[in-house]
């Protein structure tokens, strides 16, 4: 989700105008245990699908720094994943239903841009592979430095949009969720009040984030973005 780590609000010309709140349907990052209803889709990024002779990592410095690292909704699943538990790319692809090789480079990626880091190793024929983790705080670093343009935004909502849809289609409608959407204007204080709960929200769900499939535990969903929009557009 967090994201699911959490990623820096836009840079606005006005940020004394907030608004944007939106919250999907309840479930958290650690929602990667289920099988994929269909392929993970084009890359919204526009930029970051595999080619031969991408040399990897450390190809396209730029987008490691980029919010569009996180536009691709497999990316987005495979953080969610490795929220409640270390996983091999081998381990994650039969989880997630996916290639290995496609996981890979994913999960390339996502350590390129440190929020994946290695978290021990598991035997496998002729050696041993790579355990990797997501720490969620990691996301706090993303873009930082980096001037980011509303093309980054919406790179990364498309993704969320792609993600929460796929969730959506499993949502167990005999279980009560809980859904926000608002673009409304609020005193300062009161967004900022309403930022640290959010906050407060996302660090709950990350840090009770369970190995998928754990007995007696609940699967759920939880998208949420909130923002500042520049004043005077409609």
């Amino acid at each position: 989700m967090r994201q699911t780590g959490r990623v820096p609000e836009p840079r606005s010309s006005d940020s004394s105008r907030p608004a944007g709140a939106s919250s999907g349907p309840s479930r958290s990052s650690s929602d990667s245990s289920g099988s994929s209803s269909g392929p993970s889709g084009p890359d919204v990024s526009g930029s970051d699908a595999p080619h031969a002779g991408d040399p990897r990592p450390g190809a396209d410095e730029a987008s490691v720094a980029d919010l569009r690292v996180l536009a691709h909704p497999l990316r987005l699943r495979l953080l969610s994943l490795l929220t409640g538990q270390a996983y091999s790319a081998a381990e994650a692809a039969r989880v997630l239903d996916q290639s290995q090789a496609n996981v890979s480079y994913h999960l390339r990626r996502l350590h390129s841009a440190g929020l994946v880091e290695a978290a021990g190793e598991v035997p496998v024929r002729g050696g041993t592979a790579k355990r990797y983790r997501h720490d969620p705080d990691s996301g706090e670093l993303l873009g930082r430095g980096v001037p980011q343009g509303v093309d980054s935004y919406l790179a990364l909502a498309g993704a969320l949009g792609e993600e929460l849809r796929r969730r959506t289609a499993q949502r167990d409608t005999g279980v009560r969720g809980e859904m926000t959407d608002a673009e409304v204007w609020l005193e300062p204080e009161v967004w900022q009040r309403v930022r640290e709960r959010a906050k407060e929200l996302g660090e709950d769900l990350h840090r009770h984030a369970l190995p998928p499939g754990t007995e007696g535990a609940v699967r759920v969903s939880a998208t949420m973005v909130l923002f500042a929009m520049r004043a005077g557009e409609g």
